[in-house]
């Protein structure tokens, strides 16, 4: 039986810093499926890892390509031994900044499509499997400004912490991922209706460390993946304080 992986936003960021993780270190994966709307920067994947890469261009808002996904997987009796949903995407403004398109899409991307792709390839899975689901800092904390983002994080965690219950019987991880602010393409796209704050540039991180440390703390079998000191004591101060406290100052 074939071993793939399958990762999700492969076309820039840490979905595509993934690819590069996977094909350079997991061995026993005998292909990657890569999935992002760039049909061109698929195509660079592939050609950097010739034989390795299957592509799969397409937007997975539009549920009926996250059927032909697992169609293919399902026809060719894969096992899905490795699943990186890392497609997604936010923007920054207050309510009423951000066109209600834009925002109906960040609530089917980062939580729809990631639930569906993901249950459509679950009977695929076997024991060992690794789910790395990327939510992000914003998860630990509702953000004025950044709010329906942070919200669709939120429910990205508390459906891994669930998912990983509900699966460890299968032997089958979950990890969510948390980053802070990552030098990616994705503030620039962000930034269309509000600017960036100044404090989430101070701790901007680089996606190849972010990456590295989902995949070590993932087939270590943690729960929560958060990269470096800043955001692992946003975390804790999360935890520790009333939201409402925090967000008295946050807007103050």
């Amino acid at each position: 039986m074939k071993k793939i992986a399958v990762i999700s936003g492969a076309s820039s960021g840490m979905g595509r810093e993934a690819v590069h993780v996977t094909a350079g270190s997991l061995r026993s994966i005998d292909e990657i499926w890569v999935i992002a709307r760039r049909r061109e920067r698929l195509r660079e994947l592939a050609d950097a890892y010739p034989g390795k890469i299957r592509t799969f261009a397409g937007d997975l808002i539009d549920l009926s390509f996250i059927e032909t996904i697992a169609e293919a997987a399902l026809e060719e009796r894969v096992r899905v031994c490795l699943l990186v949903n890392a497609a997604g995407f936010g923007k920054l403004g207050t309510e009423g900044q951000i066109p209600g398109k834009e925002t109906e899409e960040m609530i089917d991307l980062n939580c729809r499509a990631l639930t569906v792709l993901t249950e459509k390839l679950l009977p695929l899975c076997g024991a060992k499997t690794r789910i790395i689901n990327f939510a992000s800092s914003a998860a630990f904390l509702p953000q004025p400004g950044f709010a329906v983002y942070a919200a669709t994080k939120a429910y990205v965690l508390s459906y891994s912490y669930a998912l990983r219950k509900e699966l460890s019987s299968r032997g089958i991880s979950v990890t969510a991922v948390c980053p802070g602010p990552v030098d990616t393409e994705f503030f620039p796209l962000a930034e269309e209706n509000a600017g960036t704050p100044w404090y989430k540039k101070l701790f901007m991180v680089k996606a190849e460390d972010v990456v590295a440390k989902a995949f070590r703390d993932a087939f270590a079998g943690r729960a929560v993946s958060v990269y470096g000191l800043p955001m692992n004591s946003f975390r804790l101060l999360c935890k520790a304080l009333p939201w409402n406290l925090i967000l008295n100052y946050y807007t103050s």
